[in-house]
């Protein structure tokens, strides 16, 4: 091995140890259950569009899952009501704007800002709202129970 893939591989490794505060993260000492009282429970101002899917049975053997991406743009205002992420991991990435997440283990909202990935499994339950004056442009990428 060169020295050079010596050393990104140690600075990788050594990376694991380290526990900084990612954008787009609960920040450092507001990690916490959130009861989410007072949740969004429907949509609004939002269009939700599957751009693309893959059944995962004959790909990799999970019968009745899908990995999908849809595009989700959120008018000023807009809301994706509360749900849950117990059995369905997801990537979120902000493509444009800016969005507020309340989630149930964050006791303060996240602001979620254009290049900033979300990551949503273990259980977590949330809700996202465009708090901006201008629409905010979603990815998102799940596993998903399919039709």
């Amino acid at each position: 091995m060169t020295k050079t893939l010596i050393a990104a591989l140690a600075a990788t490794a050594l990376g694991g140890f380290a526990t900084p505060a990612f954008a787009g993260e609960c920040p450092a000492g507001n990690v916490g259950p959130n009861p989410l009282a007072g949740a969004a429970t429907a949509p609004s101002g939002v269009t939700d569009t599957v751009l693309a899917s893959v059944d995962l049975g004959p790909e990799i053997g999970v019968d009745g899952r899908q990995l999908r991406t849809r595009r989700l743009v959120l008018q000023p205002g807009g809301i994706v009501p509360l749900h849950s992420h117990a059995d369905r991991p997801a990537l979120i990435i902000t493509i444009k704007g800016e969005v507020t997440e309340y989630r149930s283990t964050c006791t303060t909202p996240i602001v979620h800002h254009a290049g900033e990935i979300s990551r949503e499994a273990g259980g977590l339950s949330h809700w996202w709202k465009n708090t901006g004056t201008t629409e905010a442009v979603l990815l998102s990428s799940d596993v998903h129970h399919g039709q």
